[in-house]
């Protein structure tokens, strides 16, 4: 049984987003990932797809609202910003919590920003999931 995993950020239109399609696209046999922001932007930036897609990864999210998700059963939510972190609603508490910043690369709107955080995030990322245990 896959294990449940959710990526919280802000606006849910970079960094979880990421998150979400390299989690699917690298450890889908024993993970499940969703994401979802606390003020969602209501967009997936295109230089977050731009990115994912140089190193093979399609991903057709959508930005979504943390409160779709609340009733679902997480094994483990990590916010990957700080005010997500902060802002992190408490009913998401249920499962094991953890946080991971990274840098928003659309303050910058540079590619190569991007393509930053998505290979610190495609190294920590993974590791964080490889080595969870309950």
């Amino acid at each position: 049984m896959k294990r449940k995993v959710l990526f919280l950020c802000t606006g849910n239109s970079c960094r979880s987003q990421m998150a979400e399609a390299i989690v699917n696209a690298r450890l889908s046999e024993t993970w499940e990932a969703v994401s979802a922001g606390t003020k969602p932007a209501g967009y997936v930036h295109p230089k977050a797809l731009a990115a994912l897609a140089e190193i093979g990864i399609r991903h057709a999210g959508r930005s979504k609202h943390a409160d779709e998700f609340r009733s679902v059963d997480f094994d483990l939510v990590v916010t990957v910003c700080d005010s997500a972190a902060e802002e992190c609603p408490v009913w998401l508490g249920k499962g094991k919590r953890v946080h991971r910043g990274f840098p928003d690369p659309a303050k910058s709107d540079d590619i190569s920003d991007f393509r930053k955080v998505r290979e610190d995030m495609a190294r920590e990322i993974i590791a964080l999931l490889e080595d969870y245990a309950d």
